[in-house]
């Protein structure tokens, strides 16, 4: 009966971070796609803009829920608005993270707890709400934006890159967990991509962004969607990530820290 009711009604995408970068070009694959959408961010306007763009663009229907994920009540103030709304969410695309630039000792105490909240907390709290309805209709998929950070420690992004070490070992976890119950999990790890993040993050002027070309979010975005359509775990975009994320296992861990300061070092 469960799997017969999903069958029958249009299937709800939820997006954290949806107003730029990747977020936004998930929410127009799924819109593109025929799947309402729930989408999550800081800023009204640019959700209401983006809303009306799919609304006239695609027909699906679009709430738009102004939260910030740094705020610990976050998650469960979405979890039950959409509950007392009556929208079920087929997906969950945990997107929403930033990171921050800086020797340890010096970084800013209060902006890195925000991130372990965003980056860390709320995906895995937002991930426990969800899961437990996806699993008793049968079907589901949970999209968690990861990083090539998450393959190695980053001097310099060092709680950054400790975050997306862990959303990528949550994510493969429960996704062995989950092995016939109809719900799949997927993990993207992009390297460098164009968005907002960088300029967030203060490090335009590392070697890692600086010194090379880096992907556009459309086409990271394209390749994690289709990574989670075919219910692959781990997707890494881009050949010479892929190198990379293999090299670091056959590398002294000692080097491997040292690259990493290298690329994140100022030119």
């Amino acid at each position: 009966m469960n799997t017969i009711n999903y069958l029958d009604r249009k299937k709800t995408a939820l997006i954290t971070g949806a107003s730029g970068g990747i977020g936004y070009e998930f929410a127009k694959l799924f819109a593109h796609d025929g799947y309402n959408l729930v989408l999550v961010a800081r800023s009204e306007d640019k959700l209401t803009q983006i809303a009306q763009e799919f609304t006239n663009k695609s027909g699906v229907k679009v709430e738009i829920i102004v939260k910030d994920l740094s705020e610990p009540a976050a998650p469960e103030e979405i979890f039950t608005k959409l509950q007392q709304a009556g929208i079920k969410v087929d997906v969950l695309v945990n997107n929403a993270g930033f990171g921050t630039y800086g020797f340890f000792h010096e970084t800013d105490l209060t902006t890195e707890l925000e991130m372990l909240q965003v980056n860390v907390v709320s995906l895995s709290h937002l991930t426990k709400l969800f899961l437990k309805d996806m699993v008793k209709q049968g079907y589901g998929k949970i999209l968690n934006v990861s990083s090539g950070a998450a393959f190695q420690p980053g001097p310099l992004m060092a709680v950054y890159y400790a975050t997306k070490a862990y959303v990528l070992s949550f994510s493969e976890a429960i996704a062995n967990e989950l092995e016939g119950t109809g719900v799949t999990v997927t993990v993207i790890c992009p390297g460098a991509t164009a968005s907002g993040f960088q300029q967030r993050a203060a490090m335009e002027e590392s070697k890692l962004i600086a010194s090379q070309k880096i992907m556009d979010a459309e086409r990271v975005a394209k390749i994690g969607y289709r990574g989670l359509m075919s219910n692959k775990t781990v997707v890494i975009p881009g050949i010479k990530n892929k190198l990379f994320a293999e090299a670091v296992r056959f590398t002294p861990r000692k080097m491997v820290v040292k690259i990493a300061r290298s690329m994140n070092n100022k030119q």
